[in-house]
């Protein structure tokens, strides 16, 4: 069963980390968490009904689940789609996208591959002060 979760728009893959850690060494039925980048505020969860509303009940980020089981060949296009991972590293020009800089553009000072997250500096800062936010909340800006 596939059922949709409405998240925190923006927060979909701190939603996804949530669950996953929720389910990390307990024994519940959620075989796939997975998330459309073209789809803001809602995440898909694989598994047993009563798991995936338990789980997802207190997961951060996670603002409830739409009671209508949804069809693998509804969300079978956003499956076929194989996307690129951008690196990013340090000395890049980034927009931030999420959070308090939304719209700010930035230069990446640290990458922290394994939690996923970058230290930046706010370019237009009259005060440059490093700042670290997920990965996610960034976009690569293209090069001029």
């Amino acid at each position: 069963m596939i059922l949709t979760a409405r998240t925190t728009r923006g927060r979909e893959k701190t939603a996804i980390n949530a669950l996953e850690s929720k389910v990390k060494g307990k024994d519940v039925d959620i075989r796939a968490v997975f998330h459309p980048e073209d789809l803001q505020g809602y995440i898909f969860i694989e598994g047993n009904e009563a798991d995936i509303r338990k789980v997802a009940n207190d997961a951060r980020n996670i603002n409830g689940i739409i009671d209508e089981e949804v069809e693998v060949d509804e969300i079978e296009k956003y499956l076929s789609e194989e996307q690129e991972d951008i690196k990013l590293e340090v000395g890049d020009k980034v927009e931030v996208i999420g959070g308090p800089f939304k719209g700010e553009e930035a230069k990446i000072n640290r990458v922290d591959e394994t939690n996923r997250e970058v230290t930046i500096e706010l370019l237009d800062a009259a005060v440059p002060i490093p700042t670290t936010v997920d990965a996610d909340m960034v976009r690569k800006k293209a090069q001029q």
